[in-house]
């Protein structure tokens, strides 16, 4: 069941979080949330504790195919994780304050830092499918129209009215990825740029690529920014990681059409290096 969607209790994620800290003995530090195909990063986790979202009171559920929607609390490299096996997505029709429903009980829950993936388009030049991108910032495109999950009331218990988004995602972190890339070989695969969020789910025109590349994104997705915006307001620390899973279309005279399919198959050849990766970061 989808939870209220405006304006959500203090009270309510707090049910939540009990709900969970209850069934399991896990006290995660590190909460990951898995964007399309990249789920298999908690099979990886060690004395796993799997809870379905439905069964999850206050909990949203997943709609879309390659998200599980499980949340998985246990131990990846001797860190006490949860792990979102599935997101939520403006587009299916959830307000924006439910998509980023979980990251306010990850706080709760004694979460400090979150690492949030997600699959994208490319749309810088130099960038190839199957490279992966560290986020360094955001342009929040359904922001700009008033769909913020910060906006109603604020809730002081968890940040301040106005949070600083200057710094949203940890250098240190990204560094830490950076130095993971190079000690296994691949950092030729690894980029960095502006991940820009639009609202979906139909994929970009042409003029609209054209428009964000214009503006200074390098890669584009339907997801993550409003999960960014609430953990920051909450005080965790965040690492972004794009796959770039396919090219966005800027040629009139092109055959080439953006399809999903497509996204889950990058997703596949890559998903592995991607867990490598984010293992790597949390042994530092």
């Amino acid at each position: 069941m989808e939870a209220p969607s405006h304006h959500i209790r203090f009270e309510e994620y707090k049910k939540t979080a009990e709900w969970l800290l209850n069934r399991t003995k896990i006290r995660p530090i590190v909460a990951i949330i898995c964007g399309s195909g990249l789920g298999g990063l908690a099979d990886r986790l060690e004395d796993s504790v799997t809870i379905k979202y439905e069964d999850i009171p206050q909990f949203p559920t997943s709609t879309v195919q390659g998200h599980a929607g499980k949340l998985v609390f246990g131990r990846l490299v001797g860190h006490d994780c949860v792990c979102m096996q599935g997101r939520f997505h403006f587009y299916e029709g959830y307000s924006i304050h439910t998509v980023s429903y979980p990251v306010r009980v990850f706080s709760l829950l004694g979460v400090k830092t979150l690492i949030v993936t997600n699959a994208a388009g490319g749309l810088n030049d130099s960038f190839s499918v199957g490279d992966i991108m560290i986020i360094k910032d955001h342009i929040n495109m359904p922001g700009f129209a008033g769909q913020n999950p910060l906006c109603g009331p604020n809730e002081e218990r968890f940040g301040v009215r106005f949070p600083c988004m200057s710094d949203a995602y940890d250098r240190e972190l990204r560094l830490k990825l950076r130095s993971t890339a190079e000690a296994m070989g691949v950092a030729h695969f690894l980029q960095e740029g502006v991940y820009c969020m639009l609202a979906g789910p139909s994929y970009e025109t042409i003029a609209e690529c054209k428009l964000l590349q214009t503006l200074g994104a390098d890669a584009v997705g339907m997801s993550t920014v409003p999960e960014v915006l609430v953990a920051r307001h909450c005080g965790l620390r965040v690492l972004g990681v794009s796959l770039i899973t396919n090219k966005v279309i800027t040629d009139y005279n092109s055959e080439e059409k953006a399809n999903h399919e497509e996204v889950l198959k990058t997703t596949q050849e890559r998903t592995k290096l991607l867990q490598d990766l984010v293992c790597g970061v949390l042994k530092m």
